[in-house]
């Protein structure tokens, strides 16, 4: 039974109604931003943009009470469906009420207690896939400072978006509506009922393996601060950039993960001779009528973000925001994220909060051995981690790229 929240669809429609509002003037500024086309507001070029950026705070503001209500909506609707379920998780890996870190499992574990011999015992650490792993700061010393800076690298910007579970399995196995006919009509007084039909298909999506190793000295691993601050940053994050980046273009050959861009289904909203906040919106309606499904977040190359913030009506008023303004980081009320793995020239509008899911078959696993080649004689020990996950588009009809931003 679903569950219904009046104050959500009234405030959707609110949305709604001030996004097509927006839209309008857009559509009628064209590409160049032409604020004296604009008739559906009155005033010059200024009043105008000032009309446009009150429109977009107002929008910004629907959006995030949409957002809130949604997320009341959906865990009623867990509540209803399946009832509160406490959370399973043993004391174990808590440590004061909170998770353990990477670094205290790790010095507390066997294979850095107990290393010895050739064959050095292993140890599996368990660790929560969406964790966010704290910076440490290595302990000052008289020859070394404390300060370690890192490699300059793409950061984590997608796993966060998408929806995570559990799975025990080898793959996520669903079905897949594939035939819907629906026949249903007003029936006289002892007529025959017309026959709909329904069909069902297994889809499934495998879950895949990613990992790397380095090697480490035994001397720095006897230095517990600078052992634990270390692993917890760059071994786990390796392999979190890794899934970071199949999620979005994983080609799913082999055994690689199938990414959102390469998934079959997912829709395509040209640019054109739109401007870019209406190729979005159009974008945003082919989700909804195509997809039936309600977008809640836009990705986007940061040098394509870069061009909307920077655009100008023809007599040069920034439609953002001026230069002294931090502007909003959303358009239509959705949240922007900025991803460097995504082509620039694209953007992705989709509905990531109800039709994906990263469902995972095991957290970031570390293990640790000396037992690797010649590393018992040469005092070194291999750090190994690696992630076992599913990552899933229920509908790819509810996502659409915008080309040519």
């Amino acid at each position: 039974m679903t569950v219904t929240f009046p104050a959500l669809e009234e405030a959707q429609g609110k949305l709604d109604h001030a996004r097509k509002q927006l839209h309008e003037v857009f559509e009628q500024a064209g590409d160049t931003m032409d604020m004296a086309k604009v008739t559906v507001i009155d005033g010059d070029s200024k009043a105008k943009v000032d009309w446009v950026r009150t429109k977009n705070a107002e929008i910004d503001e629907l959006a995030v009470e949409v957002e809130k209500l949604q997320d009341v909506a959906r865990a009623a609707q867990k509540a209803r469906e399946h009832g509160e379920r406490g959370d399973e998780r043993t004391d174990e890996r808590t440590k004061g009420g909170r998770a353990k870190s990477l670094g205290e499992l790790f010095v507390a574990s066997p294979a850095y207690l107990k290393r010895q011999g050739n064959n050095g015992p292993e140890a599996h650490l368990d660790i929560e896939l969406k964790s966010l792993f704290d910076t440490g700061a290595w302990t000052p010393e008289t020859t070394r400072g404390p300060r370690v800076e890192e490699f300059i690298t793409r950061p984590i910007q997608l796993i966060d978006l998408i929806p995570q579970t559990t799975t025990s399995q080898v793959a996520v196995t669903y079905q897949e509506e594939t035939t819907y006919v629906n026949n249903a009509a007003e029936i006289p007084e002892g007529g025959p009922y017309p026959e709909s039909a329904l069909g069902l298909e297994d889809k499934q999506s495998p879950v895949r393996k990613i990992g790397t190793w380095i090697p480490i000295t035994d001397e720095t691993l006897e230095d517990q601060p600078r052992a634990r601050g270390y692993l917890n940053n760059r071994l786990p994050f390796m392999v979190r950039q890794r899934l970071d980046s199949q999620i979005l273009v994983g080609s799913g050959t082999g055994v690689n993960l199938r990414g959102l861009l390469n998934t079959t289904g997912i829709q395509t909203q040209a640019k054109g001779g739109d401007p870019t906040p209406d190729a979005v919106y159009k974008a945003m309606t082919l989700v909804k009528v195509n997809g039936l499904a309600m977008p809640n977040v836009t990705v986007w190359n940061p040098a394509d973000w870069q061009d909307v913030r920077l655009l100008r009506t023809t007599d040069g008023i920034y439609i953002w925001g001026s230069p002294s303004e931090p502007g909003p980081a959303r358009i239509w009320g959705l949240p922007v994220v900025e991803a460097f793995g995504l082509t620039e020239g694209t953007a992705v509008v989709g509905d990531f909060a109800n039709y994906s899911e990263l469902a995972t078959r095991r957290g970031i696993d570390v293990q640790i051995s000396n037992s690797h080649a010649d590393y018992f004689t040469n005092g070194k020990q291999a750090v190994r981690a690696d992630v076992r996950v599913a990552f899933i588009i229920y509908r790819p009809r509810a996502f659409a790229t915008v080309t040519g931003v």
